[in-house]
C-alpha cells in the first residue's frame, strides 16, 4: 500500500475544560457544590466571598487598638512583651463593637463573623453526636453505685460494641481485674444492671436474651406480655425458624393468639445499641424557594446555598499585561480560572431556576389542592419545553430540592408514570398512590380493602388500574396487606 497524504475536513465535539466544569457543578448536590466553593476559595487567590468582604468593610471606621483613648495614658517599655491579659479593659464600648472586634478569643474569624451576624451557635463548635457509650456512662454517673460497683459497671459498659451487645467474657474480665479480688457472681450481677440501662436491651449476649430483656421492660398491663416471654424463652429455635405451628402446639394456643405475639416479638429491636445515633444530622437545605403571591407562584433562588463570589480587585490591578514573570503568569491563570468558575456558578444557577419554574408551571394543581391533582410528567416533558437535552434535564433534578408550601421536595418527586383514565386522559402514579392511602385510610379496621377491591374503587373513579400494580404501589409506601391490617387492628 502507497502511503500518501491527505487533508480532511470535519467537525469533532471537543469537552473543554470549562464545560466540564461546568456540567460537574452542574449535578453537585447543595452541601457538595459549598465544599467544592470553599476549596475554590483555598486554592484560588483571585476568589473572594463577597459577604464576607462587605461585612468586614463595615468596620474599617473604627480606630485601631493603639489610638484609643483608654490606652493613650498608658505607658509601654518597648523591651517589654506585651500580652492580651495586660492590656486595660474599657469601661464601655460603641454600641455598634463587637467584643471580638476589640480582644481576640479562640473562635476562629469566620466564626465570629458568624456570630456577630448572629448565625452561629457558640456550642455547636464543641459539640458532636452523642454514642451509645456516651449515653451508658452519662447514666453511670447518675447512679447511686459504689466506688467498687461503679468500675465494674463502667468496664462492662466500654466492652459493649456498637449494636448494644455485650462482647466480652468473664474470663476477660476476671484478667482485666487481676489486681482485684472478684468472683463471676459479682461480674453477672453488674452485667444484670447494665442491662437495666437505656435503650432497653443494651448489654445482652445473644439475640434471645436482648429479645427477654426488651419484653421485660414492657408494661405487665401489656397484652401477651407474659407468653411472649415464654415463647423467648423456651421456643426461641421455632421463633427463629418463624415455626408457628409448632409454637402454637407447644403452648396450646390458638392461631390468633400465636400471630399476636410474634407481632409482639416483631415490634422489638433486635439491635438496640442503633437506637442512639452517632452522626450528625444532615439537614435539607432547598435550591429554590416555591411562594404564592396573590394568583401567581414565585421561584426564587435561595440565597444561603451558595456564597456570592467576585474576584479580588486588588490582586486584578497587579496583572500586568507586558510583564511575564513567572509571578505574573500565575496570576493570569488564577484569574481566567475565577471567570471560569463564576460562568459556571451562573450557568448552574440559572438552569436550576429555569428548570423549577418550568416544574412549578406544569405541576400548579399539585401547589393548589395537594397530590391527588399531580400530573404525570416525565423529563422528556421538561427538555422539550425549555430546548434541552433530557441528559441536562437529568442532571439538574439529581439531588435538588425545592421549597414549597406543602413542604420539601426533591426535584425527581414530580416526576412520574402516567395511568390511562376512561375519558381517554393520564393519571399521574403519585396521584394514584394518594388515592390509595386516603382509601386505607378510611376504610374500615375490622374489613380492610383488600388490593382487588382498591382497584375497582378506583376503576369507579375512571382510573384503570391492575390490582398487581395496586399491590405495587401499596408496598412502596409500607402499607401491610390486607390480612396483616385486620391482624393488627
Amino acid at each position: 500500500m502507497k502511503q500518501s497524504i491527505q487533508f480532511r475536513l470535519g467537525q469533532q465535539l471537543t469537552m473543554t475544560p470549562q464545560l466540564q466544569q461546568a456540567i460537574r457543578l452542574l449535578q453537585l448536590s447543595t452541601l457538595d457544590l459549598r465544599q467544592e466553593i470553599q476549596e475554590a476559595l483555598d486554592s484560588n487567590l483571585m476568589l473572594e466571598n463577597a459577604e464576607e468582604v462587605e461585612h468586614l468593610n463595615g468596620y474599617d471606621h473604627l480606630q485601631p487598638m493603639d489610638e484609643t483613648p483608654e490606652t493613650a495614658g498608658v505607658a509601654v517599655d518597648p523591651e517589654q512583651e506585651i500580652r492580651p491579659e495586660d492590656m486595660p479593659i474599657p469601661n464601655e464600648l460603641p454600641v455598634d463593637v463587637e467584643w471580638t472586634d476589640h480582644y481576640d478569643s479562640d473562635l476562629s474569624g469566620r466564626e465570629a463573623r458568624a456570630q456577630a451576624t448572629s448565625e452561629f451557635d457558640i456550642f455547636a463548635r464543641h459539640s458532636k453526636a452523642p454514642t451509645l457509650r456516651d449515653h451508658l456512662h452519662w447514666q453511670l454517673n447518675l447512679s447511686r453505685l459504689d466506688k467498687g460497683s461503679l468500675a465494674i459497671a463502667t468496664v462492662l459498659v466500654d466492652a459493649i460494641d456498637e449494636d448494644g451487645y455485650f462482647t466480652a467474657t468473664p474470663e476477660e474480665l476476671l484478667v482485666t481485674f487481676d489486681d482485684v479480688d472478684l468472683t463471676p457472681e459479682e461480674i453477672e450481677i453488674a452485667l444484670h444492671w447494665v442491662q437495666s440501662l437505656d435503650p432497653p436491651g443494651v448489654g445482652a449476649r445473644d439475640l434471645r436474651e436482648c429479645l427477654l430483656i426488651q419484653l421485660r421492660h414492657l408494661p405487665e398491663e401489656t397484652r401477651m406480655r407474659d407468653l411472649a416471654i415464654e415463647v423467648c424463652d423456651q421456643h426461641f429455635e421455632a421463633l427463629a425458624k418463624n415455626d408457628r405451628e409448632q409454637i402454637r402446639h407447644g403452648l396450646r394456643l390458638s392461631a390468633r393468639a400465636t400471630d399476636e405475639i410474634t407481632d409482639l416479638i416483631r415490634s422489638l429491636h433486635p439491635r438496640p445499641g442503633t437506637l442512639i445515633a452517632d452522626l450528625e444530622p444532615q439537614y435539607v437545605i432547598p435550591d429554590v424557594i416555591v411562594r404564592k403571591r396573590k394568583t401567581a407562584w414565585i421561584v426564587e433562588l435561595n440565597p444561603k446555598t451558595a456564597p456570592r463570589l467576585r474576584i479580588n480587585p486588588d490582586y486584578a490591578k497587579l496583572i500586568r499585561r507586558a510583564d511575564r514573570s513567572r509571578d505574573n503568569q500565575c496570576l493570569k491563570n488564577h484569574l481566567q480560572e475565577a471567570r471560569w468558575f463564576i460562568n459556571s456558578l451562573a450557568s448552574r444557577n440559572d438552569a436550576v431556576l429555569k428548570v423549577a419554574s418550568k416544574i412549578v408551571e406544569l405541576q400548579r394543581d399539585f401547589l393548589e389542592y395537594g397530590e391527588e391533582a399531580m400530573k404525570p410528567m416525565v423529563l422528556r416533558d421538561v427538555a422539550e419545553a425549555l430546548e434541552r437535552h433530557e441528559s441536562t434535564i437529568s442532571r439538574v433534578t439529581t439531588k435538588k430540592y425545592m421549597c414549597t408550601p406543602r413542604g420539601t421536595f426533591e426535584f425527581k418527586y414530580f416526576f412520574s408514570s402516567h395511568l390511562s383514565t376512561d375519558s381517554g386522559g393520564e393519571c399521574s402514579s403519585t396521584a394514584v398512590r394518594a388515592c390509595i392511602r386516603k382509601l386505607v385510610a378510611a376504610e374500615n379496621p375490622r374489613y380492610p380493602l383488600s388490593d382487588n377491591k382498591i382497584a375497582m374503587v378506583l376503576a369507579e373513579q375512571g382510573i384503570q388500574v391492575a390490582r398487581r400494580t395496586v399491590a405495587k404501589y401499596r408496598e412502596s409506601m409500607g402499607v401491610l396487606s390486607s390480612n396483616e391490617r385486620k391482624r393488627m387492628s
